[in-house]
């Protein structure tokens, strides 16, 4: 069972890295030929989207116990990125990450992977946040208002909802942040150890 485990964990994460790789690459070429962030989004827009729904399996894997993560931190994980990606602006990140997972259940990812998996976010996962998400929701909130956006299928005020998310996001955030680097530490020191013998 757990070498069928395994071949799904490769082949789910593999499919993610490519995705997420070829979505970076449609986005990026197309910004380069047209200057534009609304022409480079639609070219890469619906495979980001199925990308990242795709990716609620991730709880799943964590609720059934396939991987170590549990169900809870990547469910908070996943609602941030999938809120912000289809009710606000839709984005682009993951290479890293999917590609550590797959090249990890294969084997062993080499160690400079699994330095960068475990270094890179303590930069970008605050850009992402802070600049990226947090910023874009603010600057989206004047047209959230005046367009009275999702008012004939919410029971709520959705523009409220977005200023909530956004006081209370930085302390979301910070729990995760810290996490991740409590599994930086578990990782990395793991590595050393294995260095050392």
């Amino acid at each position: 069972m757990s070498q069928l485990r395994d071949v799904y964990l490769i082949f789910y994460n593999l499919f993610q890295a490519l995705g997420w790789a070829v979505s970076l690459f449609r986005v990026l070429s197309n910004f380069v030929s047209t200057t534009s962030v609304h022409g480079a989004y639609s070219s890469a827009g619906e495979l980001i989207c199925l990308l990242q729904t795709l990716a609620f399996l991730e709880v799943i894997h964590g609720a059934i116990g396939i991987v170590p993560s549990g169900a809870l931190l990547p469910l908070m994980q996943w609602g941030g990125r999938t809120h912000f990606l289809l009710a606000i602006v839709r984005r682009i990140h993951e290479i890293i990450r999917y590609s550590h997972y797959a090249v990890n259940c294969m084997g062993s990812s080499p160690n400079w992977m699994t330095f960068i998996r475990y270094n890179a976010f303590i930069v970008l996962y605050p850009i992402g946040v802070f600049p990226g998400k947090m910023w874009l929701m603010h600057q989206a909130l004047p047209f959230i208002e005046a367009e009275n956006f999702y008012a004939d299928i919410l029971p709520f005020s959705y523009d409220k909802f977005v200023k909530a998310l956004l006081f209370c996001y930085p302390l979301l955030w910070m729990k995760l942040y810290l996490h991740m680097f409590k599994q930086r530490r578990s990782k990395l020191g793991k590595q050393q150890k294995k260095k050392s013998n």
